[in-house]
């Protein structure tokens, strides 16, 4: 749309090109679309999309140079892929941070502790007190909340788990109270060496189709 926009398309011609996942309607849309657009305008949007496009592009390389790195570990990748809302990328990331060897780590809890996504529990005389989650690998909590957003969109048993948090916790508390569970569950799939097994999805067919995705990324 923003090129449309660049190359003096009418506003009809701009909606064209709006994606559905915009949640303001056409009319919304065609009404913001009104106005004056300058030269000066389109000088300045072409240069921040030049712009942008040129941060994506290294950071496209910067992925593949990921990848690159991580070749030996294509098994563990493909593993990781068939976890509900871990993409490729994010996987490797991951692995970066984490390793493969759960011995390392001893127990799920300690793994836990180590990246300090464990929210804490704590209730007396049925209150329910708030917990705070430690200190601990910020970045690896990030991560796991990205996949914890993506994995509550999914047809698995975790959407079906954030629904039932996120009554009680909130939105927030809710997507780190996933992101631990996403994380333990890694633990033991990395500990066994076994893909993903959903109670909701079989995506263990899926597993196949994340291998030749992953093979054509090598």
């Amino acid at each position: 749309m923003i090129k449309a926009l660049i190359a003096n398309k009418t506003p009809q011609e701009v909606l064209k090109f709006a994606s559905r996942r915009l949640k303001a309607s056409r009319e919304e849309l065609l009404d913001a679309l009104q106005g004056e657009l300058t030269e000066s305008h389109r000088f300045v949007l072409n240069e921040l999309m030049q712009h942008i496009e040129e941060i994506e592009q290294r950071i496209a390389r910067f992925d593949q140079r990921l990848l690159a790195g991580l070749e030996s570990e294509h098994n563990w990748l493909v593993l990781l892929q068939t976890l509900p809302g871990v993409d490729l990328i994010g996987a490797a990331m991951l692995l970066v941070e984490i390793g493969n060897d759960m011995d390392a780590f001893g127990s799920a809890d300690r793994l836990c502790s180590w990246v300090g996504i464990c929210p804490g529990n704590n209730e007396s005389a049925g209150k329910h007190k708030s917990g705070r989650t430690r200190k601990g690998n910020a970045y690896v909590r990030r991560l796991l909340c990205e996949f914890a957003h993506a994995a509550s969109r999914t047809t698995s048993a975790f959407k079906a788990k954030f629904s039932s948090l996120i009554v009680r916790r909130g939105y927030k508390r809710a997507i780190v109270a996933l992101g631990h569970k996403i994380l333990r569950t890694i633990f033991f799939m990395f500990k066994r060496r076994e893909h993903y097994r959903d109670s909701a999805t079989d995506y263990g067919n899926f597993r196949f189709s994340v291998m030749l995705h992953v093979g054509s990324k090598r």
